[in-house]
Protein backbone atom coordinates (compact mmCIF):
# COMPACT_ATOMS: atom_id res chain seq x y z
CA UNK A 1 0.00 0.00 0.00
CA UNK A 2 2.66 2.79 0.77
CA UNK A 3 4.22 2.43 -2.67
CA UNK A 4 0.89 2.82 -4.39
CA UNK A 5 0.23 5.62 -2.45
CA UNK A 6 3.44 7.10 -2.92
CA UNK A 7 2.69 7.10 -6.77
CA UNK A 8 -1.01 8.40 -5.98
CA UNK A 9 0.00 11.14 -3.98
CA UNK A 10 2.83 12.08 -6.60
CA UNK A 11 0.59 11.85 -9.30
CA UNK A 12 -2.56 13.90 -7.94
CA UNK A 13 0.02 16.21 -6.47
CA UNK A 14 1.67 17.31 -9.75
CA UNK A 15 -2.35 18.12 -11.13
CA UNK A 16 -3.04 19.67 -8.13
CA UNK A 17 -0.35 22.43 -7.84
CA UNK A 18 -1.16 23.23 -11.40
CA UNK A 19 -4.78 24.17 -10.78
CA UNK A 20 -3.93 26.19 -7.63
CA UNK A 21 -1.50 28.24 -9.17
CA UNK A 22 -4.42 28.51 -12.42
CA UNK A 23 -6.60 29.34 -9.19
CA UNK A 24 -4.37 31.97 -7.42
CA UNK A 25 -3.69 33.88 -11.07
CA UNK A 26 -7.49 34.83 -11.32
CA UNK A 27 -8.78 37.78 -10.76
CA UNK A 28 -12.08 36.43 -8.08
CA UNK A 29 -9.96 34.55 -5.53
CA UNK A 30 -12.55 31.58 -6.16
CA UNK A 31 -11.41 28.01 -6.36
CA UNK A 32 -11.67 26.81 -9.72
CA UNK A 33 -14.34 23.81 -10.89
CA UNK A 34 -11.63 21.99 -11.83
CA UNK A 35 -10.46 22.00 -7.98
CA UNK A 36 -13.84 21.08 -7.40
CA UNK A 37 -13.59 17.72 -9.44
CA UNK A 38 -10.04 16.93 -8.24
CA UNK A 39 -11.05 17.45 -4.82
CA UNK A 40 -14.30 14.98 -5.22
CA UNK A 41 -11.95 12.25 -7.36
CA UNK A 42 -9.64 12.16 -4.44
CA UNK A 43 -12.31 10.70 -2.66
CA UNK A 44 -12.80 7.61 -5.14
CA UNK A 45 -9.56 6.03 -5.57
CA UNK A 46 -8.69 2.42 -3.51
CA UNK A 47 -6.81 4.00 -0.62
CA UNK A 48 -8.24 6.36 1.84
CA UNK A 49 -7.65 10.47 1.14
CA UNK A 50 -5.59 11.14 4.30
CA UNK A 51 -6.56 14.71 5.34
CA UNK A 52 -5.41 15.84 8.31
CA UNK A 53 -6.70 19.13 9.44
CA UNK A 54 -4.22 21.95 9.81
CA UNK A 55 -4.54 24.52 12.91
CA UNK A 56 -2.31 27.90 11.49
CA UNK A 57 -0.93 28.54 8.07
CA UNK A 58 2.70 26.89 9.18
CA UNK A 59 1.03 23.75 9.96
CA UNK A 60 -0.96 23.78 6.77
CA UNK A 61 2.76 24.68 4.97
CA UNK A 62 4.28 22.06 6.76
CA UNK A 63 1.66 19.58 6.05
CA UNK A 64 1.51 20.02 2.33
CA UNK A 65 5.30 19.76 1.95
CA UNK A 66 5.08 16.09 3.37
CA UNK A 67 3.26 15.05 0.43
CA UNK A 68 -0.52 15.07 1.66
CA UNK A 69 -3.35 15.71 -1.23
CA UNK A 70 -5.29 17.34 0.66
CA UNK A 71 -6.29 19.39 4.05
CA UNK A 72 -8.90 20.47 6.47
CA UNK A 73 -9.13 22.92 9.14
CA UNK A 74 -9.99 21.92 12.71
CA UNK A 75 -12.31 24.03 14.84
CA UNK A 76 -10.59 22.88 18.12
CA UNK A 77 -6.98 23.41 16.73
CA UNK A 78 -8.19 26.90 15.36
CA UNK A 79 -9.46 28.25 18.97
CA UNK A 80 -6.86 26.64 20.80
CA UNK A 81 -4.19 29.04 18.59
CA UNK A 82 -6.83 32.30 20.07
CA UNK A 83 -6.78 30.24 23.72
CA UNK A 84 -10.00 29.77 23.25
CA UNK A 85 -12.57 26.25 23.49
CA UNK A 86 -14.14 25.02 20.81
CA UNK A 87 -16.95 26.18 19.74
CA UNK A 88 -15.78 30.07 20.22
CA UNK A 89 -14.80 30.86 17.05
CA UNK A 90 -17.51 33.14 15.58
CA UNK A 91 -18.00 32.67 11.53
CA UNK A 92 -16.15 35.39 10.26
CA UNK A 93 -13.00 34.12 12.10
CA UNK A 94 -13.50 30.88 10.89
CA UNK A 95 -13.83 32.04 6.98
CA UNK A 96 -10.86 34.40 7.41
CA UNK A 97 -8.81 31.25 8.47
CA UNK A 98 -10.40 29.42 6.15
CA UNK A 99 -8.88 31.41 3.57
CA UNK A 100 -5.40 32.19 4.64
CA UNK A 101 -4.89 28.38 4.63
CA UNK A 102 -6.21 27.76 1.21
CA UNK A 103 -4.23 30.48 -0.27
CA UNK A 104 -1.15 29.30 1.84
CA UNK A 105 -1.28 25.92 0.03
CA UNK A 106 -1.18 24.45 -3.49
CA UNK A 107 -3.81 21.43 -2.50
CA UNK A 108 -7.45 21.64 -1.38
CA UNK A 109 -8.70 22.47 1.91
CA UNK A 110 -11.69 21.69 3.16
CA UNK A 111 -12.80 23.73 6.07
CA UNK A 112 -14.80 22.69 9.43
CA UNK A 113 -17.34 24.91 10.03
CA UNK A 114 -18.93 23.45 12.59
CA UNK A 115 -22.62 23.87 12.34
CA UNK A 116 -22.11 26.54 9.92
CA UNK A 117 -23.00 29.26 12.93
CA UNK A 118 -26.57 28.99 12.85
CA UNK A 119 -29.58 27.05 13.78
CA UNK A 120 -31.79 28.14 10.44
CA UNK A 121 -31.16 26.78 7.08
CA UNK A 122 -31.25 30.63 5.95
CA UNK A 123 -27.68 30.57 7.98
CA UNK A 124 -26.32 27.68 6.84
CA UNK A 125 -26.90 28.99 3.57
CA UNK A 126 -25.15 32.15 4.24
CA UNK A 127 -22.15 30.29 5.79
CA UNK A 128 -21.52 28.37 2.68
CA UNK A 129 -22.11 31.12 0.41
CA UNK A 130 -19.55 32.83 1.90
CA UNK A 131 -17.34 29.87 1.82
CA UNK A 132 -17.36 29.56 -1.77
CA UNK A 133 -15.84 32.89 -1.95
CA UNK A 134 -12.46 31.94 0.14
CA UNK A 135 -10.62 29.11 -2.34
CA UNK A 136 -11.55 26.71 -0.24
CA UNK A 137 -12.54 23.09 -2.09
CA UNK A 138 -14.33 21.88 0.12
CA UNK A 139 -16.92 22.45 3.75
CA UNK A 140 -18.47 20.55 6.24
CA UNK A 141 -21.66 21.09 7.91
CA UNK A 142 -22.80 19.52 11.34
CA UNK A 143 -25.96 18.51 12.97
CA UNK A 144 -25.17 19.40 16.82
CA UNK A 145 -26.98 21.51 18.42
CA UNK A 146 -24.42 22.88 20.75
CA UNK A 147 -26.93 22.86 22.94
CA UNK A 148 -25.93 20.02 25.73
CA UNK A 149 -28.64 19.38 26.91
CA UNK A 150 -30.38 18.53 23.46
CA UNK A 151 -26.95 17.96 21.14
CA UNK A 152 -28.65 17.01 17.64
CA UNK A 153 -31.06 18.75 15.55
CA UNK A 154 -34.18 17.01 15.04
CA UNK A 155 -33.86 14.85 11.84
CA UNK A 156 -36.30 16.99 9.35
CA UNK A 157 -34.44 20.66 10.31
CA UNK A 158 -31.33 18.85 9.99
CA UNK A 159 -32.12 17.43 6.68
CA UNK A 160 -33.13 20.87 5.23
CA UNK A 161 -30.15 22.22 6.71
CA UNK A 162 -27.95 20.12 4.79
CA UNK A 163 -29.84 20.84 1.50
CA UNK A 164 -29.41 24.21 1.95
CA UNK A 165 -25.86 24.20 2.59
CA UNK A 166 -25.75 22.09 -0.84
CA UNK A 167 -27.79 24.07 -2.71
CA UNK A 168 -25.08 27.05 -1.62
CA UNK A 169 -22.19 24.71 -2.40
CA UNK A 170 -23.38 23.88 -5.62
CA UNK A 171 -25.32 26.72 -7.08
CA UNK A 172 -22.36 28.00 -9.44
CA UNK A 173 -19.92 27.24 -11.58
CA UNK A 174 -17.35 27.79 -8.42
CA UNK A 175 -18.22 24.26 -5.80
CA UNK A 176 -17.83 23.37 -2.74
CA UNK A 177 -17.44 19.59 -1.65
CA UNK A 178 -19.76 18.91 0.49
CA UNK A 179 -19.53 17.15 3.60
CA UNK A 180 -22.65 16.48 5.86
CA UNK A 181 -21.64 15.29 9.96
CA UNK A 182 -23.67 13.26 11.79
CA UNK A 183 -22.54 14.04 15.34
CA UNK A 184 -24.62 11.68 17.26
CA UNK A 185 -21.66 9.29 18.44
CA UNK A 186 -19.86 11.96 20.14
CA UNK A 187 -22.94 13.08 22.60
CA UNK A 188 -24.65 10.11 23.46
CA UNK A 189 -26.49 9.40 20.39
CA UNK A 190 -24.74 5.88 19.44
CA UNK A 191 -27.40 4.23 17.90
CA UNK A 192 -25.80 3.06 14.40
CA UNK A 193 -29.07 2.07 12.74
CA UNK A 194 -30.51 6.23 13.75
CA UNK A 195 -26.97 7.69 12.34
CA UNK A 196 -27.42 5.47 8.77
CA UNK A 197 -30.46 6.68 8.46
CA UNK A 198 -29.51 10.39 8.96
CA UNK A 199 -26.55 9.91 6.98
CA UNK A 200 -29.22 8.61 4.36
CA UNK A 201 -30.99 11.62 4.32
CA UNK A 202 -28.25 14.13 4.22
CA UNK A 203 -27.09 12.13 1.07
CA UNK A 204 -30.68 12.53 -0.63
CA UNK A 205 -30.56 16.38 0.30
CA UNK A 206 -26.97 16.44 -1.68
CA UNK A 207 -24.18 16.06 0.50
CA UNK A 208 -21.36 15.01 -1.71
CA UNK A 209 -19.15 12.91 1.01
CA UNK A 210 -20.81 11.65 4.66
CA UNK A 211 -19.18 11.61 8.07
CA UNK A 212 -20.31 10.04 11.35
CA UNK A 213 -17.32 11.24 13.69
CA UNK A 214 -17.02 8.91 16.77
CA UNK A 215 -17.52 5.62 14.40
CA UNK A 216 -14.78 3.62 15.48
CA UNK A 217 -15.52 0.09 15.61
CA UNK A 218 -14.76 -2.47 12.54
CA UNK A 219 -17.94 -3.71 12.11
CA UNK A 220 -20.07 -0.42 12.64
CA UNK A 221 -17.99 1.36 9.92
CA UNK A 222 -18.19 -1.63 6.98
CA UNK A 223 -22.11 -0.69 8.02
CA UNK A 224 -21.56 2.86 7.23
CA UNK A 225 -19.81 2.10 3.84
CA UNK A 226 -22.40 -0.82 3.12
CA UNK A 227 -25.36 1.09 3.63
CA UNK A 228 -24.47 4.41 1.97
CA UNK A 229 -24.10 5.77 -1.58
CA UNK A 230 -21.57 8.45 -1.01
CA UNK A 231 -18.06 8.39 0.17
CA UNK A 232 -17.80 7.82 3.55
CA UNK A 233 -15.01 9.58 6.06
CA UNK A 234 -14.05 9.16 9.25
CA UNK A 235 -12.23 10.67 12.39
CA UNK A 236 -9.23 8.41 13.21
CA UNK A 237 -9.07 8.00 16.84
CA UNK A 238 -8.34 5.99 19.41
CA UNK A 239 -9.15 2.19 18.76
CA UNK A 240 -9.89 2.73 15.00
CA UNK A 241 -8.92 0.60 12.28
CA UNK A 242 -5.51 1.59 10.90
CA UNK A 243 -5.91 3.00 7.46
CA UNK A 244 -4.97 0.06 5.46
CA UNK A 245 -7.71 -2.05 7.35
CA UNK A 246 -10.09 1.33 6.96
CA UNK A 247 -9.25 0.84 2.86
CA UNK A 248 -10.31 -2.62 2.84
CA UNK A 249 -13.60 -1.38 4.54
CA UNK A 250 -14.36 0.83 1.81
CA UNK A 251 -13.60 3.92 3.61
CA UNK A 252 -13.03 6.55 1.60
CA UNK A 253 -11.47 9.16 3.74
CA UNK A 254 -9.80 9.90 6.69
CA UNK A 255 -9.02 12.64 9.28
CA UNK A 256 -7.49 13.57 12.40
CA UNK A 257 -9.70 16.51 13.95
CA UNK A 258 -7.84 18.66 16.26
CA UNK A 259 -5.29 15.79 17.25
CA UNK A 260 -2.36 16.90 15.66
CA UNK A 261 -2.64 20.35 17.15
CA UNK A 262 -2.88 19.12 20.25
CA UNK A 263 -0.42 16.74 19.56
CA UNK A 264 1.81 19.78 19.12
CA UNK A 265 0.51 21.29 22.24
CA UNK A 266 1.61 18.22 23.99
CA UNK A 267 5.24 18.30 22.57
CA UNK A 268 5.27 22.44 24.22
CA UNK A 269 4.02 21.34 27.59
CA UNK A 270 6.51 18.79 27.96
CA UNK A 271 9.52 20.99 27.01
CA UNK A 272 8.30 23.63 29.37
CA UNK A 273 7.84 21.01 32.10
CA UNK A 274 11.16 19.89 31.85
CA UNK A 275 12.70 23.28 31.35
CA UNK A 276 10.99 24.25 35.04
CA UNK A 277 11.04 21.25 37.04
CA UNK A 278 14.02 19.87 35.87
CA UNK A 279 16.02 23.05 34.34
CA UNK A 280 17.17 20.90 31.63
CA UNK A 281 17.61 20.84 27.66
CA UNK A 282 16.35 17.80 26.48
CA UNK A 283 14.02 19.38 24.28
CA UNK A 284 16.63 20.97 22.07
CA UNK A 285 17.12 17.66 20.91
CA UNK A 286 13.54 16.54 20.20
CA UNK A 287 13.20 20.61 18.47
CA UNK A 288 15.75 19.52 15.87
CA UNK A 289 12.83 17.51 13.57
CA UNK A 290 10.49 20.07 13.32
CA UNK A 291 13.15 23.14 12.36
CA UNK A 292 14.60 21.08 9.96
CA UNK A 293 10.84 20.41 8.52
CA UNK A 294 9.75 24.11 9.23
CA UNK A 295 13.09 24.98 7.16
CA UNK A 296 11.73 23.42 4.19
CA UNK A 297 8.28 24.44 4.01
CA UNK A 298 8.93 28.17 4.82
CA UNK A 299 11.95 28.05 2.43
CA UNK A 300 10.01 29.86 -0.29
CA UNK A 301 8.58 32.45 2.13
CA UNK A 302 5.31 32.90 0.40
Amino acid sequence: MAGSLQVRRGRARSLIVLQARATRDGADGLASPAVYERFLSLHSERSPLLMPNAWDTGSAKLLASLGFEALATTSSGFAATLGRLDGSVTRDEALAHAAALASAVEVPVSADLEDCFGAAPEEVARTVGLAVQTGLAGCSVEDFTRDRDNPIHDLELAVDRVAAAAEAAHRGPNRLVLTARAEGHLHGRTDLGETIARLRRYQEAGADVLFAPGVIRHDDIRALVSELDRPVSVLAMRGCPSVAEMGELGVRRVSVGGAFAFAALGALVDAATELRERGSYGYLERSKPGAEAARAAFRSGG
